[in-house]
């Protein structure tokens, strides 16, 4: 089973784009800091529509935004990352960020969109080949 989680896109102020979104009625459901990662994200989503958010990512230190970089990636829940992706490079697909930690892992579409996968529940145990495939491309 895979679930529509979210989409991803960067932005250079959280003010001002949280505020062009209320004007379309999407309000902050959650929000995290990341001090490590120097980001942050927000979650929109329209009142009884939670469960299709949109993600803003904030990173701390500024950067410009070209190529579609500002568009970060659609997210998906799966039942198993690991036979999912088992699938998916049946399929010629290549894993760009293995599911090392059992819990995500980045795709592209033939068109070069990023969808991140991700563990519904609890991440699975690590396992190989995943623990020692390395990242493959951008994702």
């Amino acid at each position: 089973m895979t679930k529509y989680l979210h989409t991803m896109i960067r932005v250079s102020s959280l003010e001002d784009t949280i505020a062009f979104f209320g004007v379309l009625g999407l309000k902050e459901i959650r929000r995290r800091d990341d001090e490590k990662g120097r980001y942050t994200n927000v979650f929109l989503a329209a009142p009884g529509q939670e469960d299709a958010a949109v993600e803003l990512t904030y990173n701390w230190d500024p950067e410009v935004y070209t190529g579609g970089r500002n568009f970060g990636h659609l997210a998906y829940a799966v039942d198993n990352i690991y036979d999912t992706c088992k699938a998916l490079i049946a399929h010629g697909v290549t894993i760009n960020r293995p599911p090392r930690d059992g819990r995500m892992a980045f795709v592209r579409t033939p068109d070069n969109i990023s969808i991140e996968l991700l563990q519904a529940g609890q991440a699975l145990p690590p396992a190989e080949p995943w623990i020692s495939m390395p990242n493959t491309g951008s994702w």
